[in-house]
């Protein structure tokens, strides 16, 4: 698929939501590379997206995603799980698609934005909100928790 942007500093933390500056130790570069391939592959896992020979390489804010798939769909989930971060501001999809779909629109989310607004510029209507939310499930938990920064994918319609 390529290289697709994302915003570092957005996106779910290394360590957790409620991380405190006085509770961060110093950590080798090389080290925190670990601990983002870590987290990708398990956040993929849990997603339940099924990628074959899944190889995560993070280097510093680049993340390369290897392996295969079978849809566009699950291809397009595994890039935004690896994107929407915090720390990750490109992705390097290099995920094979056993079947080639069209592929969907990312759209980063401003402060302001909701679901319904976002369908309504780009699906023609602010009821296709649940399209939108559905083409995110599993990493969307609640169409109202979207955050500036975030990465969404607009289903084509």
């Amino acid at each position: 698929m390529g290289l697709f942007d994302f915003v570092a500093s957005a996106g779910d933390k290394i360590f957790g939501s409620d991380e405190k500056k006085e509770d961060i130790v110093t950590v080798s570069p090389e080290r925190i590379n670990e601990l983002r391939e870590e987290k990708i592959t398990k956040m993929i896992a849990e997603a339940g997206l099924k990628v074959e020979g899944l190889k995560v390489t993070a280097n510093g804010e680049l993340v390369t995603l290897e392996g295969s798939v079978k849809s566009q769909e699950d291809s397009e989930k595994a890039t935004l799980t690896a994107g929407n971060q915090y720390g990750i501001s490109r992705v390097d999809n290099q995920l094979k698609v056993e079947s080639t779909e069209p592929e969907a629109t990312f759209y980063t989310v401003k402060s302001g934005d909701t679901l319904s607004g976002i369908a309504k510029a780009h699906l023609g209507s602010s009821s296709a909100y649940m399209k939108i939310f559905e083409a995110n499930k599993p990493m969307l938990s609640d169409p109202n928790k979207i955050y500036p920064g975030q990465v969404l994918r607009i289903p084509s319609q």
